[in-house]
């Protein structure tokens, strides 16, 4: 039972994955409206989902941010472990069904340290696409780290909110341009 006596729902998968298109809504909500058809919902379960999901991160009883994730979407189907310039870390990985191409993953410090980043990457073995120019970049097609490698040096900046990220990069045509993405996902070029 919760606070008002009514039993808890519990938070799973599906809800986790309204929680990933309810901040990409802001830039795609065309992608997202077929997305929440495809998955059978409403506006309102994404709403309700993503308001249940902040008061978990933000209850003064949270539970880590690792237990969180672990709670919700069962034991990572991968764990890997990665070397970033001279840090070590593990990456826990958890499909996504919507993505099936792709993979939640969060990086934190090894033995279950604290999570550093959350988002989503290609899968293991999957092919993302081929990234020559800035029009091969389109929503929903790529992730930060496949625009960094393809338009190397790319530049980090910062996003509008924790879980959205941006990069500055020139491709081949020699426009500077900028990529946004939330939870790891491209949604635009400015």
């Amino acid at each position: 039972m919760n606070a008002s006596g009514t039993a808890s729902v519990p938070f799973g998968p599906l809800d986790f994955q309204l929680v990933l298109l309810r901040r990409m809504a802001d830039h795609q909500p065309g992608l997202v409206e077929d997305a929440r058809r495809e998955l059978g919902v409403s506006i309102s379960d994404m709403r309700e989902a993503n308001r249940r999901w902040q008061a978990m991160a933000r209850s003064p009883r949270s539970r880590g941010t690792l237990s969180r994730y672990r709670s919700v979407l069962g034991e990572p189907a991968a764990r890997v472990r990665r070397t970033i310039g001279d840090l070590e870390c593990e990456a826990l990985l958890w499909p996504v069904p919507l993505w099936p191409d792709l993979r939640f993953e969060v990086l934190a410090a090894p033995g279950g340290g604290p999570a550093w980043n959350e988002w989503l990457v290609r899968a293991p073995g999957a092919v993302g696409p081929e990234l020559r120019t800035a029009a091969d970049l389109r929503p929903w097609s790529c992730t930060v780290d496949e625009v960094a490698r393809a338009f190397a040096p790319a530049r980090p900046l910062e996003g509008s909110a924790p879980t959205r990220w941006r990069l500055a990069f020139t491709p081949p045509d020699g426009t500077p341009r900028v990529a946004e993405f939330t939870w790891g996902l491209l949604q635009r070029l400015v």
